[in-house]
């Protein structure tokens, strides 16, 4: 009767599957110690505690991804026990996992410039890619010992796998006590697993999701501890969150919420050439310009030609990205459109009229330009800049001299910059000049003529973020001879941040993770001193056009950061929660609700006054519906141009 019941073949299925959990279990304590000091957990037992909810999770990300293995492990193929058909089912088992499981050694180490779980997102960056070949093998090099640690666990796993094997059956056993077993087998198995990839055996309406790891933490860091990157990977597989939300908030109270129609009077018209650099992975916290105010012990600033550039220009001290990759922070900055769950300039709404910078300048007579030194087409730079309708795109094509390139991502930043300025010396006044750099990036290395040239500082990205500060320097001691220079407004910013160095900026304020610099540049002298206003992203879009006297109506959710009566609040998004911030509050949204509501001091989030609810936190949770029904109908309906 015991090879009737295939006891067996179960107990060594159930061995297997539990190998997977172990692993998980291991690569979860290898994610905490890579990236505690940002996900804020302390003692042992609140580790133990989330690795505990994790198996909610971990048992949803397993059971998806060993859904056939089971399968073909539990029905009546009458050959199951044969060595042919278990070597397989080995191969089928490794395969499978262990290419799902590399996805939380990924982690490892993209967390910390991310601070999320990788999600399908990440297809939408790499698709854009030429290099990925190169890109991965210098990966591997870079962070051999994540590599090493993957291949000694996945031998370690393939050989606890051979330890217990499944006894092969010599005679074919009786058709209908194997057949019967089987059939109860497979149902006790089938319903365990369908509970176990929804989350639980409850009538709930929806399985569970990358927003659900927030129910078991105290601090929204933790969540990501809580998942895994299987699951965070799998829950947004073929997952569009680009669809319309109605939350019935009425037309009134959108429009004096955020005005996403914008028209200013402030200033009489003008045509100052402007020139916009976004620099890549400039966090607030390299440049003492911007750290004024932040009290940070033994402080030490990267940037000392920003520092001065800062001196004589507007400043905004308390600004943050809406976004954490290069391509949220392009259509952020350009055309006011921050990104979500997903990119926006990855989903099929992006390739609409879209009313921004480029368009409304244009309107008004300027030559536009994007300037980026990687290879033409990178990171879908150039194909999001033919839909705002860029009349020039320049890479590292139209560079024309690979020498000059880095290795890795494209053209070093201080070529780059004079070729930029080359090219603006034979511009027809007035032109608008976008430039995404690239060299304040992993892998984290200058040119080999700067060697010890720069501050190494305590983390890798300090002597890059010197290096494109220099590049600065350069580009404007050039750019100050020639007789444009007068007459051009420069606006510096940042697309996302990098590593991360003291504290303050990760540990002990949860939003300053996306906190970048904002620099206006008069070389007239206009624009001058500090705002500590809260500022963003989509605030640059308006405020331009806000300073040009551009007097036509545009859409923007931002607002000019020079209008006296602007609305200065900060949204955006991480780990499946919507953070908004505006007066004294925080608000963390789960897309539906207010899940929780913290003092605008308290930016690590420690004290939730959810149950202390009065009416500026309940009109907190308004705006985020109102943000989010507004935002998702105009690009769903392509409203995003208002002419």
């Amino acid at each position: 009767m015991y090879r009737f019941f295939r006891v067996n073949e179960y107990k060594v299925l159930a061995y297997r599957l539990l190998l997977v959990y172990i692993m998980y279990f291991v690569a979860r304590v290898l994610f905490y110690y890579y990236n505690n000091d940002l996900l804020d957990v302390h003692g042992f037992n609140s580790f133990i505690a989330i690795c505990y909810h994790g198996l909610v999770f971990d048992t949803t990300a397993i059971l998806y991804i060993n859904s056939i293995f089971i399968l073909f492990s539990v029905f009546p193929f009458w050959i199951n026990t044969k060595p042919g058909y278990q070597k397989f089912l080995f191969y089928w088992y490794m395969v499978t996992n262990l290419t799902f499981y590399s996805l939380n050694f990924v982690d490892l180490i993209y967390y910390r410039y991310n601070f999320a779980r990788t999600t399908m997102a990440v297809v939408d960056i790499l698709k854009n890619e030429k290099s990925l070949t190169f890109m991965f093998i210098r990966f591997l090099f870079t962070y051999w010992l994540v590599f090493l640690l993957f291949i000694c666990i996945s031998i370690l796993w393939i050989f606890l796998y051979k330890k217990i094997k499944v006894v092969e059956i010599q005679n074919k056993p009786k058709v209908i006590p194997y057949l019967l077993s089987s059939i109860i087998g497979v149902l006790i198995i089938a319903t365990l697993s369908v509970g176990g990839i929804r989350g639980d055996f409850k009538k709930s309406t929806r399985p569970i999701n990358l927003v659900d790891a927030n129910r078991f933490v105290k601090k929204p860091q933790q969540a990501d501890l809580v998942l895994n990157t299987p699951f965070a990977f799998l829950r947004t597989l073929g997952v569009k969150s680009f669809k319309k939300t109605n939350f019935n908030i009425p037309e009134a109270f959108v429009n004096a919420a955020f005005s996403p129609i914008k028209q200013y009077n402030n200033n009489p018209s003008t045509q100052p050439n402007i020139v916009l650099i976004i620099t890549e992975s400039f966090g607030r916290e390299y440049s003492g310009a911007f750290n004024k105010h932040s009290n940070i012990k033994d402080y030490v600033s990267y940037t000392p030609f920003i520092d001065s550039l800062a001196q004589h220009s507007m400043i905004f001290s308390n600004a943050y990205a809406n976004g954490y990759k290069s391509i949220h922070g392009m259509s952020s900055i350009l055309s006011g459109v921050p990104s979500f769950k997903d990119a926006f300039t990855s989903s099929p709404y992006a390739k609409q009229d879209i009313q921004s910078l480029v368009s409304t300048l244009k309107d008004k007579g300027y030559d536009t330009s994007f300037f980026h030194g990687a290879p033409n087409g990178s990171m879908g730079f150039l194909g999001f800049g033919n839909i705002l309708g860029f009349d020039h795109y320049y890479g590292m094509a139209d560079y024309g001299n690979d020498d000059d390139f880095d290795g890795s991502w494209g053209i070093w930043d201080e070529p780059f910059f004079q070729f930029m300025k080359n090219t603006i010396d034979t511009k027809k006044a007035p032109f608008f000049t976008t430039l995404f750099t690239v060299s304040s990036h992993e892998p984290y290395i200058v040119p080999n003529k700067y060697k010890n040239k720069f501050p190494t500082g305590n983390i890798p990205m300090h002597q890059c973020i010197s290096y494109t500060d220099f590049s600065f320097k350069k580009f404007f001691e050039a750019a100050k001879n020639e007789p444009w220079y007068k007459n051009t407004l420069f606006i510096i910013t940042a697309d996302h941040c990098n590593q991360v160095n003291y504290t303050d900026y990760y540990s002990e304020q949860i939003m300053n993770r996306l906190a970048i610099p904002i620099l206006i540049f008069d070389p007239n002298g206009k624009y001058k001193g500090e705002n500590t206003d809260l500022a963003q992203h989509i605030d640059i879009y308006p405020t331009v056009l806000d300073m040009i006297g551009y007097k036509d109506p545009f859409r923007s959710w931002g607002s000019s950061l020079l209008d006296k009566k602007h609305k200065d609040f900060v949204f955006n998004y991480n780990s499946g929660v919507y953070y908004y911030a505006e007066g004294k509050y925080i608000c963390t949204f789960d897309g539906k609700k207010a899940i929780g509501f913290y003092s605008a001091t308290d930016k690590k989030l420690t004290k939730n006054l959810i149950k202390s609810r009065n009416k500026e936190m309940n009109n907190l949770e308004l705006s985020c519906k109102a943000f989010l029904q507004d935002y998702y109908h105009r690009i769903i309906d392509k409203k995003l141009n208002i002419k």
